[in-house]
């Protein structure tokens, strides 16, 4: 089944009992801080335009406070927004009716929470299947299909446990097994794996991008962690104080930074292992001899390659080997290297 992509434009949400009062004021750029103050309501979110593409997954990522819970939860319309449309499949999910939302957020969408929102009496089974159940399926079906979730997400043996009797990590395959069974397009994952031990985080970062490479969903992943952000994001969003501040791919963020305030992000981001080569190669001259390195290899694996080959350049290929470009070992180090507008940037002449 072909999915399409969520496209949110102009979407306001202004909390506070008169929120669309105040819409103009903040499309005239009224701030956050005056807002709260003369008029006492909070701006949430501000003129957020973003593409999320089908099959793809979007990290919308920023500090606690920068809107990013908010913009999640309107996606399924949780939340209400002030103004502004959210798309999906070309349908507003803003001007659905409530059947239509019902129908939206059972078949539609499914969430994964920070806290799990396991139910304490269920089982890893029966948690798993708790969607289907609602809907109606039968049991006999919807244990079938619990099943091979919980296989997927590697539980098998622990159908019969109960939540308490697991760690948090395998609480959260229950979770993510639940979503998945509900075969869901869209999966809403809201700091899904920050409650996780870094080790665990990994793994479970791991988990999805496995699943993702077969299910192709359409997933929005909520997180305050830069290198998640980094190593799951097809696309990147970056919000501060409910706006947008830039998005693009984890490539064009950590290459260039919109603004002082994602420059200090990315400053601490270990380049070698996120840039790809194809990024930073130059266009393909001459003769194609030499070590042939995949587009989408990072910095250091393309640098410990042409060591090892005794290589100072490499021809960069595409997916069928055919190159499309090259790069020498002074444009990776240098690319590897924290770049210019990090630095103090030396004083002109007077």
């Amino acid at each position: 089944m072909a999915s399409h992509g969520i496209e949110i434009r102009g979407l306001y949400k202004i909390f506070g009992p008169r929120g669309e009062d105040y819409i103009e004021a903040a499309k005239a750029g009224i701030s956050k801080s005056e807002l709260n103050e003369k008029h006492g309501h909070v701006l949430g979110l501000k003129d957020i335009n973003i593409s999320m593409p089908a099959g793809g997954i979007t990290v919308v990522m920023g500090l606690s406070g920068s809107g990013k819970s908010t913009l999640i939860r309107h996606i399924n319309r949780l939340i209400e927004p002030t103004a502004g449309e959210v798309l999906y499949d070309n349908v507003d999910v803003c001007r659905m009716t409530q059947l239509e939302l019902r129908d939206f957020r059972r078949q539609k969408t499914a969430m994964v929470f920070q806290k799990f929102a396991l139910l304490p009496h269920r089982t890893v089974l029966e948690n798993t299947v708790y969607g289907l159940d609602i809907q109606g399926m039968d049991r006999s079906k919807s244990e079938a299909i619990g099943r091979r979730w919980i296989e997927r997400v590697g539980l098998t043996g622990f159908e019969q446990h109960y939540p308490n009797q697991l760690s948090g990590g395998m609480q959260q395959r229950v979770g993510l097994a639940r979503a998945l069974s509900n075969d869901a397009d869209i999966l809403l994952m809201d700091e899904a794996y920050s409650a996780l031990d870094p080790l665990i985080r990994v793994d479970m970062q791991t988990v999805l991008l496995d699943l993702q490479q077969e299910l192709k969903k359409t997933v929005v992943f909520i997180t305050h962690d830069l290198d998640e952000a980094l190593r799951l994001g097809d696309k990147i969003a970056i919000l501060r104080d409910g706006e947008v501040i830039q998005q693009g791919t984890g490539q064009e963020i950590v290459l260039k930074p919109a603004d002082d305030y994602i420059s200090s992000f990315v400053k601490e981001v270990n380049r070698g292992r996120v840039i790809r080569v194809d990024t930073i190669m130059s266009p393909f001259v001459g003769a194609a001899d030499g070590i042939a390195i995949p587009r989408n290899t990072v910095l250091e694996t393309a640098a410990k390659l042409m060591i090892e080959f005794n290589q100072t350049s490499a021809k960069i290929v595409d997916d069928h080997g055919a190159p499309i470009g090259m790069i020498d070992l002074q444009q990776i180090i240098s690319s590897m290297v924290t770049p210019v507008n990090h630095e103090e940037k030396p004083l002109a002449a007077e």
